[in-house]
């Protein structure tokens, strides 16, 4: 597909979160199902699609350090080397601002941002809205992550308000990000590999 295409998918996309709908879309991992993350009503609009407890959290992508830095009570003083260092997409851990939708944050709190590559659907996305997308996996709480968008079950397709179809096709191999906790001494707590 050309990348005319995919910015017009990256327009409505946009369009729909604007709106306050909930998309279905390829994150820089796994198809994920997303909001606006500063947006409340949009926020409890996906946890009851997904079933999922509010407190439970959930990841937000971010296009850069700067936004990353809205999000964050406390950025990482070592942020720029942790993101030139890495060598897969990573999720950080740290205590959520007030810019956040309050029922996105975790009950400790905290909310996970993950800045998403430059070249990616995803950073377009973000970049283009100018808020942090929320991103979970595309699938019932408690069911497994779907790898490829034909492995999302047709109840979550359905339910989603806007189905991107870039990237529909593509059964490369993903998996989810890797999660760690910033520690108040910079250091990392690894909670998923």
């Amino acid at each position: 597909m050309s990348t005319k295409h995919m910015l017009n998918e990256v327009d409505a996309a946009v369009d729909a979160l604007i709106m306050q709908l909930i998309i279905l879309y390829p994150t820089d991992t796994v198809w994920g199902l997303g909001c606006d993350a500063e947006v409340p009503r949009a926020v409890e609009k996906l946890y009851k699609l997904k079933q999922r407890p509010e407190g439970k959290g959930c990841i937000v992508l971010v296009a850069d350090e700067t936004m990353f830095a809205r999000y964050a009570e406390q950025v990482p003083a070592n942020l720029a080397e942790l993101l030139s260092q890495q060598e897969r997409p990573t999720t950080y851990v740290v205590k959520g601002s007030r810019h956040l939708a309050p029922n996105l944050l975790s009950a400790d709190g905290t909310i996970g941002l993950r800045v998403v590559r430059h070249d990616d659907f995803t950073h377009k996305l973000v970049r283009r809205l100018g808020h942090g997308v929320v991103s979970t996996s595309a699938n019932l709480s408690g069911e497994p992550a779907p790898t490829s968008y034909k492995d999302i079950t047709p109840a979550i397709v359905r339910a989603a308000d806007h189905v991107v179809s870039w990237r529909q096709d593509d059964d490369s191999p993903v998996a989810p990000s890797r999660v760690v906790r910033v520690l108040p001494d910079g250091s990392l707590e690894v909670l998923r590999d």
